[in-house]
């Protein structure tokens, strides 16, 4: 790609990478400091997940569509061939998607079972990381759910609902763990330690902002609360250490 793009390319070991320059990074070293610098944030963000879930623990309607359709998937998963296809072109959609979000444009775009790639006009490290905590598919359900049910009032669908989301977000969970098995460009390209402090902290995001939305157990501001709460006690923690 040429100076101004930048690709992001799955190969037949799903190996996704980009075309980033070596002077548009910022060093790892600086990106390793930061990471653990936001590692009291992992501490918070995982306290705060605990309280969520077991606030939400009651939500049977919730919970055991979501937890069916979550174990649909694992046996699809551990028994037949994984849908890589599928996996590949939400890996790269969501390359895509993030892009525009942060209004760059999308150059190319090419997903197969054997390979992909996306070639936009800009990169940042939520667009190289995106994939790995964002549940596209999930997202998917949720917007084409919430748009059924505002046309069409589709709540005596809602627990068909929490199973396909259950089914998504499984997917999105166990797939990204499968690539990660192999090295990924886009993990490397950025440190393992700020690629691992990010991807956490954007999948728990997620499930701290959704679990509340999904169950009508707390609030949004109580879940992010209690993440900035934790994550304050974690640093005054290390600062009476050190």
């Amino acid at each position: 790609c040429d100076k101004k793009s930048f690709l992001y390319l799955v190969g037949t070991q799903l190996d996704f990478s980009d075309g980033l320059p070596n002077a548009a990074r910022v060093p790892k070293w600086v990106k390793m400091l930061l990471a653990i610098v936001l590692l009291p944030a992992c501490v918070g963000a995982g306290r705060a997940l605990w309280l969520v879930i077991r606030a939400s623990g009651g939500a049977d309607t919730t919970w055991v569509p979501f937890l069916a359709g979550a174990a649909c998937w694992l046996v699809v998963f551990v028994l037949l061939p994984k849908p890589m296809w599928i996996y590949v072109f939400g890996h790269e959609l969501t390359h895509a998607l993030w892009t525009w979000l942060f209004g760059g444009r999308v150059k190319r775009f090419k997903a197969t079972a054997n390979g992909g790639h996306v070639v936009v006009s800009k990169t940042n490290f939520l667009i190289a990381l995106a994939p790995y905590f964002f549940p596209v598919y999930a997202v998917l359900v949720l917007l084409g759910f919430g748009i059924g049910h505002w046309l069409w009032d589709w709540s005596a669908f809602r627990g068909w609902f929490h199973l396909l989301l259950g089914v998504a977000y499984a997917f999105h969970l166990t797939l990204t763990w499968h690539i990660l098995q192999t090295r990924q460009t886009d993990i490397t390209s950025q440190g393992w330690l700020f690629s691992a402090v990010i991807i956490f902290l954007g999948n728990v995001g997620v499930l701290l902002v959704g679990i509340p939305l999904l169950t009508d157990r707390g609030s949004l501001l109580t879940s992010l609360g209690s993440w900035l709460k934790y994550t304050g006690e974690a640093f005054h923690s290390l600062a009476r250490i050190f």
